[in-house]
């Protein structure tokens, strides 16, 4: 996969957000008349577009019946210790970290919110 791309009502204050993550912008540039860039990190790259006169995303976590994305997941060394620190930042939390099984192996999960509300989902291997 070359990126995921995210849609949001401010790019500064996501910039800032998945700079968190490990996140630096590798690419300005403007697709139409609105401001774009691409992070790249250790968990990938990521597109952000701005939107002018942006309208709340669904409510992809708690709406049961929703179709359509989901969430993201970062494959992280420790989720408690990602979790942490990232609260602390005032990111927030979704989910506290947990162990699920998936198949035959174990992970640690957890759920975090980017600043347009769209679930972001943080695993390692237990």
């Amino acid at each position: 996969m070359h990126h995921v791309s995210i849609r949001t009502a401010d790019i500064f204050r996501s910039i800032a957000f998945y700079g968190l993550l490990g996140f630096e912008v590798e690419e300005r540039f403007t697709t139409g008349m609105t401001l774009a860039c691409w992070l790249a990190g250790a968990l990938g790259r990521i597109e952000l577009i701005q939107i002018p006169e942006p309208k709340p995303a669904p409510d992809a976590w708690l709406d049961e019946h929703y179709t359509g994305y989901y969430h993201t997941s970062f494959l992280v060394d420790d989720v408690a210790a990602t979790v942490e620190r990232l609260a602390a930042a005032g990111v927030p939390v979704l989910l506290e970290p947990r162990p699920q099984q998936i198949g035959e192996r174990t992970y640690m999960v957890a759920f975090i919110v980017d600043p347009d509300g769209l679930p972001i989902e943080l695993l390692a291997a237990a």
